[in-house]
């Protein structure tokens, strides 16, 4: 019995992820009728690339020694989050 449920509740889910996942493409919203089809033809075009992002100056990178006891030991290391 405990199988059968937990079957059901994961075939609900995986439904439940499919539909969400197929309302939101615009042509399965205009067969739906939640979207007009005017409203369809009127979006833009998807682009078939992104747009290309300006390339970001890195700063030049620091010698540092291989095995060195700040590697493994750094407060930095263990407090700083990176953005």
């Amino acid at each position: 019995m405990t199988n059968f449920l937990l079957g059901a509740v994961a075939g609900a889910l995986f439904a439940c992820v499919g539909t969400i996942a197929a309302v939101r493409q615009p042509e399965i919203q205009t067969r739906l009728g939640l979207r007009p089809a005017a409203m369809l033809a009127a979006a833009p075009a998807p682009r078939s690339e992104p747009a290309p992002r300006p390339e970001a100056a890195c700063p030049p990178a620091a010698a540092r020694k291989v095995g060195s006891v700040e590697m493994l030991l750094s407060p930095r290391r263990f407090w700083w989050i990176a953005p």
